[in-house]
């Protein structure tokens, strides 16, 4: 790659996919790496954020938080949010210590992407968050069956009666506009196929 290109690289400032994945494993996985400190909502400074990306990749070394809100507008995935000099995920934590989220009233039903050697598992215990913080779950078919393919190639699409678990004290919470979280979600309010 020659000087020009170089040049012409840094003037565009960083590819927004790099940035958005770098900025998930900051925030959702190992906060501790870049130095982070994140509060019981998820939230870490942003400069702080942007001073640990700059140090952790040297071709970052223009990066400004203007780089940061150009990703979150550009993405359709939603996955972040910059809110008075704070950044956080919204969803996908690994790290330790469950975030608080704030409860909200769901609508009447969510749709849950899954593989079909998970149902006997699902029908018996219900939706697990099993190594993640919670449960996700999609406000549509298509967004339940995008998530659905990287489990199987012919996954099977749930229906959770989310108003009436919500009536009988199951908590959910906002992840974005496409998809809410649950701590779990029992059999009985889980629609399969063909029922």
């Amino acid at each position: 790659m020659g000087k020009t290109d170089e040049v012409s690289q840094q003037d565009r400032g960083p590819d927004l996919r790099d940035l958005s994945r770098a900025v998930s494993h900051a925030l959702r996985h190992e906060p501790w790496l870049y130095g982070l400190e994140l509060d019981a909502e998820g939230w870490a400074c942003v400069d702080e954020l942007v001073a640990a990306l700059r140090r952790n990749k040297p071709e970052w070394v223009t990066l400004s938080v203007d780089d940061l809100t150009r990703m979150i507008a550009t993405s359709d995935k939603q996955r972040h949010e910059i809110r008075g000099g704070k950044i956080r995920a919204l969803y996908g934590h690994s790290i330790p210590g469950k975030l608080r989220r704030t409860p909200m009233v769901p609508p009447e039903v969510f749709y849950h992407g899954t593989s079909p050697l998970f149902v006997p598992a699902i029908r018996t215990s219900g939706l697990l968050p099993m190594a993640r913080q919670y449960v996700h779950l999609s406000v549509d078919v298509d967004t339940a069956l995008a998530v659905g393919k990287r489990k199987s190639k012919t996954p099977i699409i749930l229906r959770v009666q989310a108003k009436q678990a919500y009536e009988k004290g199951v908590q959910f919470y906002i992840g974005n506009e496409k998809v809410w979280l649950v701590d779990r979600v029992p059999s009985d309010f889980i629609v399969f196929p063909g029922e």
